[in-house]
């Protein structure tokens, strides 16, 4: 009888608490309008009188009634960690092992125990800062996604590396020294990476990813660049 009792109370304590996402989600909805963009989740932050609400891939936080809604991180100054980063960089985590590697430039440097994923436009800057980044980093498999998606030509530029004999010193060629890879034709995937990173939302270049799953939207020094491939993780990395 009591552990039926305690079933019953479980559950309608879990049917109150659907009800209370369902009805935040109703509000900010409400709020947004039938035009404005769509309520990806919501979800009770622990501890505080707030829910989260992911809209088209932002975070925004509000009330039980949604009579205020807040814009902005939300920091713990006794821990001294930004709550929101931390969740944005969770949410932003992919299943390493649904990479389709077979698409990527690969080089391995060392024993290459450590990997990192990275997608890239061959005319990206910063990726040429990485390149340099890099060549001090050994014990590491790369994977390189050519991702053309910055300037007119980055789409020749990424067939041209993928028939290239030699795609790794290519594309070093590229990125260290501006050397162009001559123009060929054969079955290449650019397309297939161009829709991958349109999947996983990669709006710019360079973005890695670490063995977790764990996303860097942008370039890392040296430094913070190895630490992450020791923890094989970029969470919690600053």
């Amino acid at each position: 009888m009591w552990k039926s009792l305690a079933a019953l109370l479980a559950w309608l304590a879990t049917a109150a608490f659907a009800d209370d996402l369902s009805e935040v989600r109703k509000g900010v909805e409400a709020w947004l309008g039938a035009k404005g963009p769509k309520v990806e989740s919501v979800r009770k932050l622990e501890g505080l009188p707030l829910y989260e609400v992911l809209v088209e891939g932002e975070l925004i936080y509000t009330d039980a009634k949604v009579d205020y809604v807040i814009l902005g991180d939300i920091l713990d100054v006794k821990a001294k960690r930004n709550l929101t980063e931390e969740r944005k960089a969770k949410l932003a985590q992919i299943k390493f092992s649904d990479l389709p590697l077979d698409l990527a430039i690969k080089q391995v440097r060392g024993n290459g125990k450590r990997v990192l994923v990275s997608f890239e436009d061959p005319n990206c800057s910063y990726c040429k800062k990485l390149a340099r980044e890099l060549q001090n980093v050994t014990d590491v498999t790369i994977y390189t996604f050519v991702y053309p998606i910055l300037s007119a030509d980055s789409f020749d530029k990424a067939k041209n590396l993928w028939c290239a004999p030699d795609r790794a010193r290519a594309w070093n060629d590229l990125m260290l020294e501006g050397k162009a890879p001559p123009a060929a034709n054969c079955a290449h995937p650019t397309e297939k990476v161009v829709a991958l990173g349109r999947k996983l939302n990669i709006r710019g270049t360079p973005t890695l990813f670490f063995a977790d799953g764990s996303r860097v939207p942008g370039f890392l020094p040296g430094e913070l660049l190895t630490r992450a491939l020791d923890k094989g993780s970029a969470l919690n990395l600053r």
